[in-house]
């Protein structure tokens, strides 16, 4: 895998600055009664998680400036209010919030005070690395925004984009086989910035597997759930029928039926089922079903990682990302391309070495791997991102039309537990 080049002190800037942007770009239609929200266990107050960001900027870039060493924040109480890792959920709808003006006002200082930093500092590593861990924190929660919304029936953020997907060409049924092999899992030193739980690649061995081209599409879902697949206890593993009888799932989650035509609402709207897209917001459980319905399975992330970095014949040399080495919008549904999940066959030009169709973008992807390190695990210095959540979730790969293009890479490691359905997840299938 080439070298990924360190960003220089302009490039961090402008990196801080986009990151910004694109938060306030999403917020910037926000209504009084959207402040808060409802009180849910999947979501944040939204006014509390903005300023979770601007504590998380100034706590990383500002008041740490020393090893040991914790100075003061621009608000008195900013620990008690925004530290996620002390703060419990449950809390965040009541606690003394600022106000939304007084946050924006928080953000912009804060911004403004690291911009300043990066202009004297910015060559040096340590300020490097955190500024880098600001920005993709911050792009993490832009995701989060945007499935927010979607969870509450919002309308699709004011500064989405709207760029057409390619249309789908070729026909991408059936399965690519793979020979399976040593295969060297996770990212390599000198790739650039990567989490801990990303590091370091290590030899696995791959067995011979045959994985779907495409992932699994709205039309090959419908014919599971008009099959019973909610109702059929065979089907579900006992993780998973605890919590469909728990949660009384009859349905993916946004869709109803009126007069014999199934809708799924996005946002704030009832379309009609698009059938040629990838599935999206199932969860592992649902997937898993689906998966014993079809007399298939969930890929391990080994497994989707040989498939989206190797090419045929050459198990040593691992791309970026599947198409290559360089970053291209042109290749797949990622943040500035669509503004919703896509057709399952768009992006041809995106594929992966072996043929696999959107192996990044469009929808995250549930694997049969659960959440753990790699061999010898180290912390990273924010050493809650990782390790708090190591055995009790599930690994996607991939990214979705949510996730911004800087962020994701074919060795990323996406975590979320295997009820999750609101994030923008679906699955692609193997062989048995």
């Amino acid at each position: 895998m080439d070298n990924a080049d360190e960003p220089d002190r302009h490039a961090l800037a402008e990196m801080l600055e986009a990151s910004r942007a694109r938060t306030l770009g999403l917020w910037r239609d926000m209504r009084e009664e959207w402040l808060l929200g409802p009180k849910l266990a999947i979501v944040n107050p939204p006014l509390w998680e903005l300023g979770h960001l601007g504590w998380f900027q100034e706590h990383w870039c500002l008041r740490h400036r020393d090893p040991g060493e914790k100075g003061p924040s621009l608000i008195r109480t900013a620990d008690a209010l925004y530290d996620s890792a002390g703060v419990a959920h449950a809390t965040r709808w009541t606690l003394p919030l600022p106000d939304f003006e007084e946050t924006l006002d928080y953000l912009d200082r804060v911004l403004d005070l690291v911009l300043e930093r990066i202009d004297l500092e910015g060559d040096d590593d340590r300020i490097r690395y955190r500024a880098q861990l600001v920005v993709f924190h911050e792009q993490m929660h832009c995701e989060a925004f945007t499935y927010t919304r979607q969870t509450l029936g919002y309308p699709i953020p004011p500064n989405a984009p709207d760029v057409p997907a390619p249309a789908a060409v070729n026909s991408i049924a059936g399965d690519v086989q793979f020979p399976g092999g040593r295969f060297m899992l996770g990212a390599d030193p000198g790739s650039g910035f990567v989490f801990d739980n990303e590091k370091w690649a290590h030899e696995v061995e791959v067995g011979p597997f045959s994985m779907a081209r495409c992932a699994t599409t709205f039309r090959d879902y419908l014919a599971f759930v008009e099959d019973g697949g909610y109702q059929r206890h065979d089907l579900w593993s006992v993780e998973g029928w605890a919590w469909r009888e728990a949660t009384g799932a009859t349905r993916p989650l946004y869709w109803c039926r009126e007069g014999g035509v199934w809708f799924v609402r996005r946002h704030d709207n009832y379309a009609p089922l698009p059938f040629d897209e990838a599935m999206i917001h199932v969860n592992a459980y649902e997937a898993e079903a689906w998966c014993r319905w079809a007399r298939r399975r969930l890929p391990t992330e080994a497994e989707w990682e040989l498939a989206a970095a190797t090419a045929p014949g050459d198990l040593d040399r691992k791309r970026r990302y599947p198409w290559g080495n360089k970053p291209s919008l042109d290749l797949a549904a990622l943040y500035g391309a669509p503004h919703s999940s896509v057709d399952a066959a768009a992006f041809a030009g995106g594929e992966s070495a072996w043929g696999i169709r959107q192996m990044l973008g469009n929808v995250w992807e549930w694997t049969a791997s659960v959440f753990q390190p790699y061999p010898g695990f180290v912390t990273d210095p924010y050493a809650e991102y990782s390790a708090p959540w190591f055995g009790d979730h599930r690994v996607l790969r991939g990214g979705c039309f949510a996730t911004d293009p800087a962020l994701i890479r074919n060795t990323w490691r996406n975590f979320y537990k295997p009820d999750r359905r609101d994030v923008f997840a679906g699955f692609r299938t193997c062989a048995i």
